[in-house]
């Protein structure tokens, strides 16, 4: 009597959790999302749930931007190289995104995805971005104090329209307003892709931390723009 075998699944690769990647725009794609592969296979292998990646995200971002708001005023009087904390920015939050990426990835290819973990992750994504709101804000203040208040407070409202239009994409009623895939577009939505704004970010906070100002100015502009542009949509489609 033979005895029956049994055939091993095939061990998940890099290209398999890239593979159920959610997007997220042309850089994040090419960079964000196949780091967040790497980890999430790494998870994988040492056997950690989605939620843990959730957690080392929120931990490492919080971590980044409190660094760069402690060393803004240091930074602005010349005791502290620009480049040490932009480069601390620049690898701190890049590493957090990807595991942001990870997560959903994990949990995706190996079935342990669950609404606790989805809300997990979006208060651990909203915690993470007010924190780098706060590095942004506090460095264009430390480089110029005469920052007007109102810009801040504007700044911080309308870069959150990214993460709501995100977590409303998701949902059974999502609706783009450019569907086009065309690689100009793509670049064109390069101003909205969440990898591409933090590597921006932090390359100004590395090179030239005083045209901090203006960055915050422009991604007031775009957010906003965005906002308004989504309610017009989105107004004209309930009115059909």
């Amino acid at each position: 009597m033979q005895s029956a075998t049994t055939v091993a699944e095939p061990r998940p690769t890099v290209a398999d959790f890239h593979r159920v990647n959610r997007g997220g725009g042309l850089f994040s794609e090419s960079l964000s999302q196949w780091l967040g592969a790497v980890f999430a296979l790494v998870a994988q292998r040492l056997g950690l749930r989605p939620t843990a990646l959730t957690i080392a995200n929120l931990v490492l971002g919080l971590a980044t931007s409190v660094a760069v708001v402690a060393l803004a005023d240091r930074v602005a009087a010349g005791d502290v190289p620009a480049w040490v904390v932009g480069l601390v920015a620049l690898v701190g939050w890049q590493v957090a995104y990807s595991l942001d990426c990870a997560d959903g990835q994990l949990a995706r290819v190996t079935g342990q995805g669950s609404a606790a973990g989805a809300r997990v992750d979006v208060l651990c994504d909203v915690a993470a971005q007010i924190a780098l709101v706060a590095a942004l804000a506090a460095t264009a203040v430390a480089q110029r104090p005469e920052t007007p208040t109102w810009l801040v407070a504007v700044f911080a409202g309308t870069w959150m329209v990214n993460l709501v239009t995100s977590v409303m994409q998701a949902g059974p009623n999502a609706a783009s307003m450019v569907t086009s895939t065309s690689l100009p577009v793509r670049l064109v939505k390069l101003v909205r892709d969440y990898g591409a704004v933090i590597f921006v970010a932090a390359l100004v906070l590395m090179l030239a931390p005083a045209l901090t100002f203006w960055v915050i100015i422009a991604f007031t502009i775009v957010n906003g723009g965005f906002l308004l542009a989504s309610i017009a949509f989105s107004a004209r489609a309930s009115l059909r």
